[in-house]
């Protein structure tokens, strides 16, 4: 055996014991008469002694070891003279008797701690030795425990998991797929799935009333933060449902899965709002409701007063900042700024200071007096050392710019505590939007989202106001999971593509099987899927996704440590009958 015990392991009952650790060297100490090495594995760290009394051969070996030396050790445990107590293994340390080093190492690109000199993307050019580091194995052991329990929570209310393909057809879901050529059928491709939409759906078909899967998904999208190109999904299907009980289904999942994996209960029922409440309040349909700088309507209390500004746009809006009046001009300028980006996209930034005396400093003094001041305060709940931030235009865009703002403010303020979690489900979301470039709607979710029954008369005459039978569960800003119950009727599904602008031919080419399951009994169903990454991230307090997954990609999608994508040599393009310029 090369070990009898882990690092992680040894503690004062184990005094007096042989034992013999195998792992890689986190650091070395040379103290003359003494070497000390930190022994690191998956588990944690042990102190090695080494007397230059007792074996000086021995002790000269052991200051020969480099940082990352793959070694194993014989000795007993002996208590530590100078005890760690911010190590589990801190009472005790081996008094080496026999060293040996089954693999050497180059020194590493950065150093193997929980602060590392690693820039991101040499991190991830070096990912397996990233992977040592205990602050990235504490996010995949994160990982594996959701995963882990979520299995454990669905297969005890009988849900059955079941695999579905990759290689499937490209389907129109809102993103760009991944595709694949086909050798055995040339000039033809597979996608990669973008979820298992329809295969779940089929499964309700089949009578697998309750299915799920954690399952890899792929989008060819602009990356950032919370994005990967290939994702997991924590997939759920049920049939005989309706919104309720898929709501109360999934809201039990995340309470058992943040009681098991971080020992947080919710107490009661998750609040709800819809999401025509959500864009009003907070200009977001994942609002962050840790906090509070919930959007104000200062339209009418704004224009007509000469500021053309604020008069030719659409809405008024802004937010108040409890105890910010104390901002420098220095740091308004500064969130000027930030609003002007192009991320951002503002045109500018108007601000109003409650004074503690009583009086008001805005940057548009000379166009509203004291008194409108006051009216601007009073109407938005303002109380003295309160800072007002207005941003004004199109409704959609200032809600957009004014959400950034507010999330923005909430970091600068200290108000999103990553260890606080406030879950939302939002509901009734609109079923299409209108896209000004193809001018034709859109499926905000995906075509087979039923609308809401009470709805269905709209379709036809005022399609924009059709509200969806779908649902979105928000925490901290981060939409975690989203879902709806499905179409289950053909001729439903028919008006959907419709409207969708979908020719009959064009609706029978891409999901045909689809419409034909449906004439075979299909039940009424519905389901959900969590983004596992996103899922785990948050509970873990990290805004990125990518150190919560094993291998990432980078925000150009490639993998720097295997350098991919890649090109293929002419035999292999050959092959598929393809060519590339």
């Amino acid at each position: 055996m090369y070990r009898t015990h882990t690092c992680g392991e040894l503690r004062a009952e184990h005094i007096g014991q042989k034992v013999t650790l195998a792992g890689w060297v986190q650091r070395s100490r040379d103290l003359g008469g003494m070497t000390f090495v930190d022994l690191r594995d998956r588990y944690g760290v042990t102190q090695l002694a080494f007397n230059m009394d007792e074996d000086g051969t021995l002790c000269e070996s052991a200051r020969k070891l480099g940082r990352e030396f793959v070694i194993q050790v014989s000795g007993e445990v002996i208590e530590r003279t100078s005890k760690n107590s911010k190590m589990p293994t801190g009472e005790v340390e081996i008094r080496v008797n026999e060293l040996t080093t089954l693999n050497g190492s180059k020194t590493p690109p950065f150093t193997i701690e929980n602060e590392t000199d690693g820039g991101d993307e040499l991190r991830m050019q070096y990912r397996y030795l990233d992977i040592r580091r205990k602050v990235i194995q504490e996010k995949l052991r994160l990982r594996n425990k959701v995963a882990l329990e979520t299995r454990k929570y669905l297969d005890s209310i009988n849900f059955m998991d079941v695999e579905t393909p990759y290689l499937i057809k490209s389907t129109p879901e809102g993103a760009r797929d991944f595709v694949v050529p086909s050798r055995m059928n040339q000039g033809e491709f597979y996608a990669l799935p973008q979820s298992p939409q329809t295969f779940k759906q089929l499964l309700m078909v089949s009578g697998i009333d309750r299915y799920y899967q954690i399952v890899k998904c792929f989008r060819d999208e602009d990356l950032r933060a919370d994005r990967q190109p290939e994702f997991t999904q924590i997939d759920c299907e049920m049939a005989f449902v309706e919104q309720e009980d898929i709501l109360n289904t999934f809201e039990g999942l995340i309470k058992h899965l943040f009681k098991t994996c971080r020992g947080i209960e919710f107490e009661g029922n998750f609040p709800r709002m819809s999401y025509a409440e959500a864009m009003e309040r907070y200009g977001s349909d994942k609002p962050d409701i840790r906090f509070g700088m919930e959007f104000k309507n200062l339209t009418a209390l704004a224009q007509n007063k000469g500021f053309a500004i604020f008069d030719e746009a659409e809405v008024v809006l802004g937010i108040v900042a409890e105890d910010a009046a104390i901002y420098t001009r220095k740091q308004l300028d500064a969130l000027t700024d930030w609003v002007k980006r192009p991320q951002i996209g503002a045109k500018g930034l108007v601000y109003l200071k409650c004074n503690e005396d009583g009086t008001f400093k805005s940057s548009v003094d000379k166009f509203y007096s004291e008194e409108n001041l006051k009216e601007w305060a009073e109407f938005a709940g303002a109380k003295p050392g309160d800072l007002i931030l207005v941003l004004c235009g199109d409704l959609e865009k200032t809600q957009k710019q004014l959400n950034e703002l507010r999330l923005h403010m909430g970091n600068e303020l200290g108000l999103r505590n990553p260890n606080e979690f406030k879950p939302l489900w939002v509901l009734d979301f609109p079923l299409l939007e209108w896209d000004e470039e193809s001018e034709r709607y859109h499926a905000m979710h995906h075509p087979f989202t039923s609308p809401k029954k009470e709805d269905i008369g709209l379709i036809n005459s005022e399609p924009g106001n059709v509200r969806a039978n779908a649902y979105d569960l928000a925490m901290n800003g981060v939409e975690l999971g989203g879902g709806s119950i499905r179409i289950h009727d053909r001729g439903l599904q028919s008006r959907m593509f419709d409207l969708l602008g979908f020719s009959k031919e064009e609706a029978e080419a891409q999901f045909g099987f689809l419409m034909n399951a449906f004439e075979y009994g299909a039940p009424p169903h519905g389901g959900i899927a969590f983004g596992l990454d996103r899922l785990v991230a948050t509970m873990g307090g990290a805004d990125s996704i990518r150190d919560f997954i094993a291998f990432p990609k980078n925000n150009s999608g490639r993998d720097v440590m295997i350098d991919a994508p890649s090109r293929l040599d002419g035999s292999q393009l050959k092959e598929l009958g393809i060519g590339v310029d």
